[in-house]
């Protein structure tokens, strides 16, 4: 008995769901597009949130920023949970590398005192601006507009409050328990940390989500992990024998990387929408920069003293370039 074997292509009737074929057409969809497209709530409303009567609990009139379609708001990582967590827990094992080699061969112990000291007291109380991060996005995830923003908000609020947790080993490892107090007590009360202090309380009660968004992802971010990060521990920090911090530090470099692409996508849709929405958040940079420096300037000069201010004005300067690739008045 002879038999043939035929393959046999069965063509399925749908490629998607219809809703996100009505965005891209009858073709396969990728994960991220299922799980963004047209999943933010919008009909059968409940009553109105009693704490706040004038919106629905799902409102666009949260912000002042107007989008014919929300979904103009993509992430270009691609992020939903599967993918988001995959990232994620790959930088968590190279992070526990970096954090393990420093520990193995004793590094903490090869820092020049005086530098140890100067970087503990810079770093550690930036685990308190890193936890009013991530409370800011959460309200952008609560009461956005738009699965497309809102999702990858969620995201950054738990990379922020990582960054917090790993600031918090950063004080275990180089220090003890004690630090972390000390920290504190400077974040409460030294003069060097109260506007910074004062700015990140601000942004707790600002009720306009996008205007948030500006104000936490794209400026105080832009501006302090250059400058903390990039000038600060990589450079000056690592020239004087502390290379142990930028080594336990890496997250936090690697991460302020890939969210410029996320915040800056986010900004260019806005922007591209309207000229009322590019004057907007043009309006809002320029309500929140000037005292995000000014914020960051007692801060930079606890590490850079005199030199401080020449190192946040090559940081403003390469932000306002950043800001123009955006279509943003600096």
């Amino acid at each position: 008995m002879q038999m043939d074997l035929k393959t046999v292509e069965i063509k399925p009737q749908r490629e998607t769901y219809a809703h996100v074929a009505a965005r891209i057409g009858s073709k396969p969809a990728s994960r991220y597009q299922e799980g963004t497209f047209d999943l933010q709530s919008t009909g059968n409303p409940h009553y109105r949130p009693l704490w706040d009567p004038r919106f629905d609990y799902f409102d666009e009139a949260r912000t002042k920023i107007a989008m014919k379609d929300w979904y103009e708001f993509k992430d270009p990582r691609q992020y939903y949970y599967g993918s988001y967590v995959m990232a994620r827990a790959k930088q968590q094992e190279n992070a526990e590398a970096s954090f393990s080699f420093v520990e193995s061969r004793n590094l903490a112990h090869a820092i020049p005192e005086d530098v140890k000291e100067d970087t503990l007291r810079l770093l550690l109380p930036l685990r308190h601006v890193a936890w009013g991060a991530s409370m800011n996005n959460d309200f952008i995830a609560a009461y956005g507009f738009g699965t497309g923003i809102t999702q990858p908000a969620l995201y950054a609020a738990m990379d922020q409050l990582g960054i917090a947790q790993f600031i918090t080993r950063s004080a275990l490892l180089f220090a003890d328990a004690d630090a972390l107090d000390t920290a504190k007590t400077q974040w409460m009360e030294a003069d060097e940390w109260q506007p910074l202090r004062r700015l990140a309380e601000d942004l707790m009660v600002e009720q306009d989500w996008f205007e948030l968004f500006v104000a936490q992802n794209l400026v105080i971010d832009g501006l302090l992990f250059p400058l903390v990060y990039g000038t600060i521990i990589d450079d000056e920090i690592s020239m004087r024998g502390g290379s142990a911090f930028s080594m336990t530090c890496q997250f936090q470099v690697d991460w302020a990387k890939e969210a410029v692409r996320w915040t800056d996508a986010q900004i260019k849709a806005a922007v591209k929408e309207s000229d009322e929405n590019a004057a907007l958040v043009s309006e809002w940079v320029g309500k929140w920069k000037p005292r995000a420096i000014a914020a960051l300037l007692p801060v930079a000069q606890i590490v850079l003293e005199d030199r401080a201010e020449a190192a946040l004005e090559e940081v403003s300067a390469e932000f306002d370039r950043r800001l123009g690739k955006l279509g943003v008045a600096a």
